[in-house]
């Protein structure tokens, strides 16, 4: 890509960021463009919808959480704990950016069709929900880990157990931990 074109994308995503932050979903991509300093007309050529330009925000800050989590040296619960809370610093940091906009596909369907906002997510996620199981004797359910954890890790919820019901964003990730490995606890197969 020629380096305007490259420059003109990173606005157009910064842009989105930007105001979904601040605006929530309900932007436009004129509003977009018109943040980013560029025409609507280059802003569709580089996205189809506010929404595919989220989504590639949504990716860069997955990557993010990625590398962190395979940087730790951390193992088991703490690692999880670690990762989640890291997690929570990101949708913090980021605001309402960080609230997916709604989809007819579920979850496991998305990530098994290969969304790559949720397969970097999930890239970050499965050493620790698989440690964190076996540490305490839950068996590796695959992806149904992701699946609860994508649950209840949602921004929204984030926000809403912050901001409704006043728990410190420091306290949300051990809490949501636990509750995680109780669900998969629930879920692991009896004999």
């Amino acid at each position: 890509m020629r380096s305007d074109t490259e420059r003109n994308r990173a606005r157009i995503i910064k842009a989105a960021s930007r105001l979904a932050a601040k605006h929530g979903n309900s932007i436009r991509m004129q509003d977009v463009a018109a943040k980013a300093e560029v025409s609507t007309a280059t802003a569709y050529r580089h996205f189809s919808s506010v929404d595919e330009a989220l989504a590639e925000f949504r990716f860069g800050v997955g990557e993010t959480l990625r590398e962190f989590s395979l940087a730790r040296d951390e193992w088991g619960v703490e690692l999880l704990e670690v990762v989640s809370r890291r997690w929570i610093e990101l949708v913090m940091k980021h605001g309402r950016a960080m609230v997916h906009t709604r989809s007819d596909q579920g979850y496991l369907k998305r990530l098994r069709a290969d969304a790559p906002y949720l397969t970097v997510q999930a890239d970050a996620l499965e050493r620790p929900i698989r440690e964190a199981a076996a540490e305490v004797g839950i068996p590796d359910q695959g992806d149904l880990g992701l699946f609860f954890w994508n649950s209840m890790f949602d921004p929204r919820e984030i926000f809403d157990l912050h901001e409704t019901v006043g728990i410190p964003s420091e306290q949300i990730a051990s809490r949501l931990v636990r509750t995680l490995l109780g669900a998969l606890r629930g879920w692991a197969p009896t004999d």
